[in-house]
């Protein structure tokens, strides 16, 4: 088991501006609420930092008797530059949150009550947990799905990029995506991406990332309306956030294994805009993303043909082998793979050559980059020798390395 990095929690001097608000665990250690949080749960662990024991409950219990230690060892030691800190705020309880629910209700108090909400969420991981243990999110899933039909009122569309914009900062649990995820949702937070401002578009799909990715296969990404794959491509088209822009590939990458969603993807222009994408991108986690969505669509003869139809289409995939990383190469030479085998005409055959797809496949095969890739690369370049063969402008070093 690797050895887990125990972040400097402890009292000391060098450390006092970390121990803001010391609270207490189930294992009687003691740490500040907010790095104890991040540790349960921001990292997900359930043991202590410190004696490894597994935490029974996520209790949080406040020591004030260090807190008042902190506070006078910071005013005898004004002279040296230290503050006394402010009394933090203690968690909310559930009634406050229950109370504020309940008068959410209310229309003419909705926006008010929303707004106190997202404060109180940000305020640390306690007060979400005590959101989420009282059904706030159930509330703010439901008042989404009601308010985006009639999102033509201005007042409707500003409750529910208010609504979108909590949901997203508490960082929901596991069960409760998984138990949220239904078509009409689903839908819900497509018109937020259609209608909403850049920053409420980014929190829609990324909260849409988040329920699909703990979603059972085919629950809800079979029935994706062509609406859903059309806004999926505007996001990626505007690139106002990488955040966005890299959570919309990864809702593609888990919705785009059905062959329906395939040809919504293609027939929204999904192809030539990630074309376009990958010839500027500087982003390695963003191109390999780019290039399993790619490899997906040429899956499809509709995928192949607009990939075929984009004048850099093919170049710019070889190109991108053997200079990002083993998964772009991978992937990479699955769409050649896939063109050369299923699309092969003489004209596309002749690109491949022009390209350099051919100098690039017979340098895959000499270099160490994984047995699968290579094989595949010599399997293109057996299946097309004679096309490839005696080109004049094919240089004679790598004719030789063509595989017999």
């Amino acid at each position: 088991m690797a050895e887990i990095e125990i972040p400097p929690y402890f009292l000391c001097p060098i450390t006092l501006d970390m121990m803001k608000d010391p609270v207490t665990i189930s294992t009687g250690m003691t740490f500040d609420r907010d790095s104890i949080e991040k540790w349960m749960f921001a990292l997900k662990n359930n043991t202590c930092p410190v004696t490894k024991q597994l935490l029974p409950d996520s209790e949080l219990t406040p020591n004030i008797t260090l807190r008042r230690l902190i506070q006078s060892w910071c005013t005898l030691h004004a002279s040296h530059g230290f503050e006394r800190l402010p009394t933090p705020r203690s968690p909310v309880s559930k009634s406050e949150v229950l109370k504020l629910l309940n008068d959410a209700e209310s229309p003419h108090m909705q926006m008010d009550c929303l707004r106190r909400l997202n404060s109180i969420a940000s305020q640390n991981q306690t007060n979400k947990r005590c959101m989420e243990a009282v059904g706030t999110p159930d509330f703010l899933a439901s008042l989404i799905v009601n308010k985006t039909l009639e999102a033509y009122r201005a007042e409707s569309r500003l409750i529910c990029e208010e609504a979108v914009s909590i949901l997203h900062g508490l960082h929901l649990s596991e069960s409760w995506l998984k138990s949220v995820g239904s078509q009409e949702f689903v839908e819900s937070l497509t018109n937020m991406m259609q209608i909403g401002r850049y920053e409420s578009r980014a929190y829609a799909i990324m909260l849409l990332n988040s329920i699909l990715e703990v979603a059972d296969p085919g629950r809800i990404t079979i029935n994706l309306s062509s609406e859903f794959f059309i806004q999926c491509a505007q996001i990626l088209n505007d690139e106002f956030s990488k955040k966005a822009t890299k959570a919309t590939l990864k809702v593609l990458i888990n919705v785009c294994p059905w062959g329906r969603n395939r040809f919504k993807a293609v027939e929204t222009g999904v192809v030539p805009l990630l074309i376009d994408l990958l010839l500027d991108s500087t982003d390695k986690r963003a191109s390999e993303m780019m290039l399993v969505v790619l490899d997906m669509l040429c899956q499809c003869a509709e995928g192949r043909a607009e990939l075929l139809g984009h004048s850099a289409g093919i170049a710019v995939v070889s190109k991108k082998i053997l200079r990002i990383s083993q998964v772009a190469s991978e992937r990479g030479v699955r769409i050649l793979h896939s063109i050369s085998k299923f699309s092969a005409t003489a004209g596309v055959l002749q690109e491949m050559l022009q390209t350099g797809v051919v100098a690039k496949l017979c340098l895959v095969v000499q270099v160490d980059c994984g047995s699968k890739i290579k094989e595949r690369a010599r399997e293109m370049l057996r299946l097309h020798a004679k096309a490839w063969r005696n080109p004049s402008c094919l240089p004679h070093n790598l004719i030789c390395a063509y595989p017999s």
